[in-house]
């Protein structure tokens, strides 16, 4: 095997897969120290975590072939030469004219290969690749407008929280591993984009009502106030992705989106959570998402809500950016 000044390359045993890692010592995150080696048994160590996170959703890879400091690579199409055992689902993009076969991560294996092509940061879709145009997954996400405080974003969550709950619905929160913090839901895939989009849009209205001076759902940037939390409901849009649950985000810090408890919102902090403190967590608390996938929601009341405001006068969804 050829020799470089970042290490020769190793083979690492995952399941039933032998994945060659090259550059192994590569520094990936300068900030810290950490191997492109040491983000193989990141992702080794949360295996379960973010294989459910990833499991048969189209996935767009964000390569660092440098390290987090260098060019990244948003990758739809999966590199010739990926191994036969990985599996993809070839996707349209009507932008484009253009179709890609992106990766589906069904196993562990598909997670360290992604890496090994110098992934860190995988952006599922939130459709599965048996119908890759009916959601299964609802996103509400938490986004700090620039002055806005991390303690906002703490007291938006518990109004998000208090809205699901009374909807009978279960939220599973995790940090972003930036500013904000995500809730995903599990709903039956009954419904396009659009309605998904329509619904969380109500949602977000909702949210608003009961924090009017801290929560916004204003659609353009420039004339959202910069104190404010933005639900996000455009992250619901077709090919629209944000960083998994477990996923390693592409900062020198090396933060990593990750699941809480309810019980942690008011004390979490965010930065604390890393490749080098999550792998401890996870072995202790196992994956706070392990039961997302348990119970699928419907949308039927959201969208009755989206109805309703939109004859009380409210400015319909807007079409996606």
């Amino acid at each position: 095997m050829a020799t470089s000044s970042h290490g020769e390359p190793v083979e690492v045993k995952v399941g039933e897969r032998l994945v060659r890692v090259s550059s192994p010592e590569r520094v990936y995150f300068p900030a810290r120290g950490e191997t492109k080696l040491d983000l193989v048994h990141y992702y080794r160590s949360v295996g379960d975590g973010i294989v459910r996170a990833l499991r048969d959703r189209p996935t767009m890879l964000h390569r660092f072939p440098k390290g987090v400091t260098g060019q990244k690579v948003h990758q739809k199409r999966i590199p010739a030469g990926a191994p036969d055992w990985l599996e993809t689902v070839n996707i349209y993009f009507p932008r484009f004219g253009r179709t890609a076969d992106e990766v589906c991560v069904t196993e562990l294996g598909s997670v360290i290969w992604a890496v090994q092509m110098s992934t860190v940061e995988f952006h599922p879709w939130n459709s599965r690749r048996f119908d890759t145009e009916k959601p299964d997954e609802w996103r509400i996400d938490l986004d700090p407008m620039p002055d806005c405080s991390f303690d906002r974003v703490r007291r938006s969550a518990h109004v998000a929280h208090e809205v699901l709950d009374e909807l009978g619905i279960r939220g599973f929160p995790k940090t972003s591993g930036g500013s904000g913090l995500h809730i995903y839901v599990r709903i039956e895939p009954e419904w396009g984009f659009a309605d998904v989009r329509r619904a969380a849009h109500a949602f977000a209205r909702e949210v608003e009502r009961r924090a009017p001076s801290e929560v916004t759902t204003t659609w353009w940037r420039k004339d959202r106030d910069p104190t404010t939390v933005f639900v996000d409901y455009n992250q619901n849009t077709r090919d629209h992705t944000i960083a998994s649950a477990y996923s390693v985000r592409g900062n020198p810090e090396a933060t990593v989106s990750t699941p809480i408890r309810w019980d942690e919102i008011d004390d979490v902090e965010p930065r604390e959570f890393t490749i080098a403190t999550v792998p401890a967590r996870f072995a202790d608390l196992g994956d706070l998402h392990a039961e997302i996938d348990d119970k699928a929601y419907r949308l039927d009341t959201l969208l009755e809500w989206a109805d309703r405001d939109e004859r009380e006068g409210a400015e319909p969804t807007p079409a996606p950016d």
